[in-house]
């Protein structure tokens, strides 16, 4: 994978990232780079959510599907994009939906690195990305290590907010047990992508939702205005 996981997290993903499965990923991604293959994110900054958002300070996931395949778009973070590039679609459905449910101005731009240094783990399913090539890297061994991090953070004490937003992040957090029987909130909706979005993902609230639960749990609240 070529990206230090963080100290956080080892313990937890351990297991996943010794098998021959992880491996193979590995190879794969350096074959496909040596190949002259443009992968976003780039190396450095793959394990950016977890580095960002420490196992333990975790309050809030909201499952992605895979990074932003466009250049300059991925960084690390499911649904964010650096400083200086625009918000894309989905993006701009989920700041009018936070609008909508909290009365936060859309920010002007499309960085979510405030909510993962709140505790917010912005997680895709795959990490990588062949440019241009939206789930390019499905099934080659992502899947096993981030559901490893989803798992740890379920299998922990501390009440937690799942947004799962489309049918992808659903089925992907569908087989962990914990988050069945665990002390957590989990909250479906559509997908705010501009092809989902009018289905019930507007109107759905997740914020005012994560919100008043972490209060009720005494973990305190996410600020989830984007200054900058």
């Amino acid at each position: 994978m070529g990206d230090a996981v963080p100290p956080s997290w080892q313990a937890a993903l351990e297991p996943a990232l010794t098998t021959p499965e992880a491996r193979r990923l590995g190879g794969w991604l350096r074959a496909e780079e040596d190949a002259g293959k443009a992968i976003f994110p780039p190396r450095g900054s793959r394990l950016r959510a977890l580095e960002l958002t420490p196992l333990h300070e975790v309050k809030v996931v909201i499952l992605g599907q895979d990074p932003y395949h466009g250049p300059g778009q991925a960084h690390g973070l499911s649904f964010s994009v650096p400083e200086g590039v625009p918000p894309p679609p989905s993006l701009v459905n989920i700041y009018k939906e936070l609008e909508a449910d909290l009365g936060i101005p859309r920010p002007g731009h499309g960085t979510l690195e405030h909510w993962a240094r709140q505790g917010v783990l912005l997680l895709n399913a795959s990490l990588t990305v062949e440019a241009h090539k939206a789930g390019s890297h499905a099934g080659r061994g992502w899947e096993a290590i981030t559901d490893a991090a989803v798992a740890a953070v379920a299998k922990g004490d501390l009440p937690t907010v799942f947004i799962l937003w489309g049918s992808h992040a659903q089925k992907k957090a569908g087989h962990i047990p914990e988050l069945a029987s665990g002390p957590h909130l989990v909250i479906r909706s559509p997908h705010p992508s501009p092809l989902s979005a009018h289905r019930g993902f507007f109107g759905s609230k997740p914020f005012s939702k994560a919100n008043a639960f972490l209060e009720a749990q005494g973990r305190g609240t996410v600020d989830w205005s984007l200054p900058g």
